[in-house]
């Protein structure tokens, strides 16, 4: 990615208002509702691309296999907030995730693939968690959920797809690690 684009989308992620996208102001219906949620919130958004841009950095021959297993957990965490079944910390655990993995993408951190998977299987509980929880009674609750994992499923390919371009140059791979964990601490200050 060329300089100028990288600073300028830097640019417009910091001086948008930084949100929570579990308001619950917006409508929880449907595919489409399910799609666009994805990108509505700060916390969605910086997480799923980092998944992305770590799974390049950590399993760069099995790139696919964070971003699923997020998708995966998600699913299980979003099941279980439909549920009722109650995760403390729920907001916190999301804005520290991307806290985290901002700090993961920024050291370009290497683990192994079982505690990758561990580490972004957690992140995906809260995040799948806060979603289901939000299905009221009289949604199609899968309509929304295939949505919303095939806008996740997005932006981790997006943020898959930045991973291999940025790679190769480490001073902006870790300044986008830097700029995620900077809106995740203002995330986790807002969620606290």
């Amino acid at each position: 990615m060329h300089p100028v684009r990288w600073f300028g989308t830097t640019s417009l992620l910091a001086l948008s208002p930084v949100a929570l996208a579990h308001t619950g102001v917006h409508p929880v219906a449907g595919f489409l509702s399910g799609f666009t949620h994805p990108f509505l919130g700060a916390d969605h958004l910086l997480a799923m691309i980092a998944v992305g841009l770590w799974a390049v950095a950590v399993a760069p021959r099995r790139v696919w296999l964070l971003p699923l297993a997020f998708m995966a957990v998600m699913g299980l965490g979003g099941w279980l907030g439909a549920a009722g079944l109650t995760l403390a910390y729920t907001e916190t655990g999301i804005a520290a995730s991307v806290v985290l993995l901002g700090l993961l993408v920024t050291g370009q951190v290497r683990v192994s693939q079982f505690t990758a998977v561990g580490l972004v299987g957690l992140f995906a509980l809260f995040h799948g968690h806060a979603h289901g929880a939000e299905i009221g009674a009289g949604i199609e609750p899968w309509a929304y959920a295939s949505g919303f994992l095939t806008a996740t499923g997005l932006l981790h390919l997006g943020g898959v797809m930045l991973g291999r371009r940025l790679l190769a140059q480490p001073l902006w791979y870790r300044g986008c690690g830097v700029a995620m964990g900077a809106m995740g601490l203002a995330l986790l200050t807002q969620a606290l």
